[in-house]
């Protein structure tokens, strides 16, 4: 197939084209800086060259969209709506514009757009958006309105010839450097990766062998439209989900952090609280019952392969 990704430099679009080139696909994508083979250049703003790309392939995904691992200060957030919502419609006008639209459109979303709770998991049919928790920060409910948005955009397109999914996507974790995965492990290698503030938030995740199998999964489907949890099965609390990767490396501790020193690392780190402390327990509802089958569904299992995977990838020599 000719896969199109727009916004695909980032970690999930290196985990995608790395996946989908190797098996054998015409993977091309769009970036601001290209610096490759098969990279186009577009401003995820206006139309341009770019969308020749799009006209005649069969698989659009689209990734553009500003990294959430900031500060969420007033014009980082704007930032982050603004491309996000700027792009998806842009590749809607392309996909609109086509002679030979692609036949599939994936665009991705996000997991935040479920409410922070702990009573129960959230899936497509059933799962409760958030935005009006109470007790939260408030910039969590302008995180929930960024996904809304991004999804309406998609949803608003004009493109009948062109079935559409967007990908509620938990946490990629991947072995690659910079990615969400690495940051945890050198916490936890740090003796760092305790519970934060009580651990009892739960964190949704995806392998990323299971999320490359699961857009293959949608993209040789006809009959799934519409948002799609990409995530594994179990998610687990914070304080399980850490102690289970620490066993993987074979730390014995991780010293806890309260709400407080979480914020100083997020500072340090420049980035946020919201990712660690909002409790996303979300399950694949719509994947599980197309029939999908999760390589690593328990958290366990799937933490030890990456480690086996980092250990390989970075051994000297």
């Amino acid at each position: 197939m000719k896969i199109v990704i727009p916004g695909g430099t980032g970690q999930v679009g290196t985990i995608l084209n790395r996946a989908l080139t190797a098996a054998g696909h015409e993977v091309v994508v769009l970036t601001r800086r290209p610096m490759r083979d098969r990279e186009v250049r577009w401003d995820g703003r206006t139309m341009g060259p770019w969308a020749e790309a799009i006209d005649g392939s069969e698989v659009v995904v689209n990734l553009a969209g500003r990294s959430v691992s900031c500060r969420y200060t007033a014009t980082n957030l704007q930032a982050m709506m603004d491309s996000r919502v700027h792009s998806a419609r842009l590749v809607g006008e392309a996909i609109a514009s086509a002679s030979q639209p692609p036949r599939l459109w994936l665009q991705m979303s996000t997991a935040t757009v479920y409410a922070h709770r702990f009573d129960a998991p959230n899936d497509e049919a059933t799962g409760v958006l958030g935005g009006t928790e109470p007790d939260v920060p408030g910039y969590w409910a302008y995180s929930v309105e960024i996904a809304k948005n991004w999804e309406q955009a998609q949803e608003r397109a004009e493109t009948p010839h062109t079935r559409k999914v967007a990908l509620r996507s938990a946490m990629v974790m991947s072995p690659d450097r910079g990615g969400v995965f690495d940051v945890l492990l050198w916490l936890a290698r740090l003796g760092l990766g305790g519970p934060v503030a009580g651990g009892t938030q739960y964190v949704s995740w995806i392998h990323d062998h299971d999320f490359v199998r699961a857009v293959e999964f949608l993209a040789d489907r006809d009959d799934v439209a519409g948002p799609v949890n990409l995530a594994a099965p179990h998610p687990l609390p914070h304080r399980a989900f850490m102690r289970a990767l620490r066993a993987s490396w074979g730390v014995p501790v991780g010293l806890p952090a309260t709400k407080w020193m979480a914020e100083i690392g997020a500072l340090a780190l420049r980035s946020n609280t919201e990712l660690l402390l909002k409790s996303r327990r979300v399950v694949p509802g719509r994947l599980l019952e197309a029939g999908f089958v999760f390589d690593h569904a328990e958290w366990p299992g799937a933490a030890a392969d990456l480690v086996r995977r980092v250990r390989s990838e970075r051994r000297p020599g």
